[in-house]
């Protein structure tokens, strides 16, 4: 196949030849804080993984030494621990890439009592060893207080509820707090970065920068970016030199089993596009580059109308007050920078546990599927060198670890960097993805509120009429 277009070095895959004048956003890519580039005008993306290095957890190797590797956990919820909802266990990640280097020094939860439970519950099991001497603590002042110099970590693993974190607001600013009392520590932090209020936005770019001006190492939990499959759709685009013309993402989510009442409270989770869908607005900013927030469009529906009845929920929405009440369907579609068009469709619809959820990426000659990716990803590719008869080729890429970052961040703080070690969700790409969701989430309530408002219109008018009708009889 002649290829007369080649990548830039970063992975907007964009052309090198000048673009032409904009349309939408009249702003200059290094004058947008969402372009992709950082204050020193170069890109802020990572470079891709060669996806012959990602393999599944079952079959990779332990980061080695022989000196204790202490960690703090902040939070003790499911994301830290494991549950029946998903793939979601950080503990379980360090404890298979550190073995028995691993010393968890501190668990950080107000939930006392939880944290306890699921202490007690590592103590009583083959890993005992990393959690012999763990202490349960309020608050991460109340770890400082009491640390010894053996204790001191050498990375947080952050998996607080994202409403109590992300901002520079004291008691939501647990990042800025790591940093000061542990200055050069490596993080990894759970996505999304925060679900306060949009005002809050640029309070995540500040702490983006104060990460980036200590050098700290540090990953958002964006980890579909490491699926072996994803990084295979990375390597054809990249080795044939393609520009991605269109992104389509759909994510159906089984909504009986989201028991959380936070989860169905737009107010505390802030959407289901902020909370969940997120994952595949990030991984279509991955493909298409950078996206032009004004050009953002969405409609919804939402738990009032006809057609938003749901039978099977989990929990008592009657206790959520009805402004607060997350929308059961969201359709998006927007404008890259590159000129390449994205669309989201997000459902809550699905009973039982099954989720299904794809990402279609377009280029001149190719189409890349990726089917499945909590589970089972599977890649299907139909591109200019299949026959007619054959147009489809179906790779099974199993998944190679739902949260390699955190093998990313082991490597690093061990001095052993590699190839792989590159982390592909710095925290201030992860702030773009974050802001990229509010302005679906916004652009749908904006739709809403024009018909809401068109409707007491007509209803006005109609009323009218009949008063004027009343009084002329």
């Amino acid at each position: 196949m002649s290829v007369n277009r080649r990548l830039s070095s970063s992975l907007e895959m964009t052309s090198t030849r000048a673009p032409p004048s904009r349309r939408g956003s009249e702003l200059r890519m290094t004058d947008r804080r969402g372009s992709g580039y950082s204050s020193a005008g170069f890109s802020s993306r990572r470079p891709s993984i060669d996806p012959s290095r990602l393999v599944p957890m079952d079959k990779t190797t332990h980061v080695g030494g022989t000196d204790n590797f202490n960690v703090v956990f902040i939070g003790a919820g499911n994301i830290m621990f494991g549950s029946d909802e998903g793939p979601w266990n950080h503990s379980f990640r360090f404890e298979h890439k550190l073995g028995l280097r691993l010393k968890v020094v501190a668990i950080v939860d107000p939930a006392i009592e939880r944290a306890n439970a699921v202490l007690k519950q590592k103590r009583d099991s083959f890993v005992v060893s990393a959690y012999q001497n763990t202490r349960v603590f309020k608050t991460l002042d109340d770890f400082v207080k009491n640390m010894t110099p053996k204790e001191r970590p050498r990375a947080v693993v952050v998996g607080s509820p994202p409403m109590f974190r992300g901002t520079l607001q004291p008691g939501r600013d647990i990042e800025m707090q790591i940093m000061k009392h542990f200055p050069g520590v490596a993080m990894f932090i759970e996505k999304p970065v925060a679900t306060g209020p949009k005002s809050e936005i640029n309070e995540g770019f500040t702490i983006a920068r104060h990460i980036s001006d200590s050098n700290s190492i540090c990953s958002v939990g964006y980890m579909l970016r490491y699926l072996k499959a994803v990084q295979k759709m990375k390597q054809i685009i990249e080795e044939n030199g393609l520009v991605v013309m269109a992104t389509i993402a759909r994510y159906a989510a089984a909504y009986e089993a989201i028991t959380k009442p936070d989860w169905w409270d737009r107010s505390r989770s802030g959407g289901p596009i902020i909370e969940q869908g997120t994952h595949f607005c990030d991984l279509s900013r991955y493909f298409g580059g950078e996206v032009d927030i004004s050009s953002v469009t969405a409609h919804s529906l939402e738990w009032d109308e006809e057609a938003g009845y749901l039978s099977k929920m989990g929990i008592d929405e009657s206790k959520i007050a009805p402004e607060n009440r997350i929308p059961r369907v969201t359709s998006a579609t927007w404008k890259y920078d590159s000129g390449a068009v994205g669309s989201l469709m997000h459902v809550a619809t699905l009973q039982g546990r099954n989720y299904s959820c794809e990402l279609e990426i377009h280029a001149d000659g190719y189409s890349l599927k990726l089917v499945n990716p909590y589970v089972q990803p599977i890649l299907t590719s139909a591109d200019p060198v299949m026959t007619t008869n054959k147009r489809t080729l179906s790779l099974m890429m199993t998944l190679s670890s739902p949260r390699f970052p955190i093998g990313l961040i082991l490597l690093r703080t061990s001095r052993r960097i590699q190839e792989a070690a590159q982390i592909l969700s710095t925290y201030e790409d992860a702030c773009r993805t974050y802001e990229f969701t509010w302005a679906i989430r916004e652009a749908s309530e904006r739709s809403r509120a024009t018909k809401l408002a068109a409707r007491r219109s007509a209803t006005s008018v109609v009323e009218e009429v009949l008063a004027e009708e009343e009084n002329e009889a």
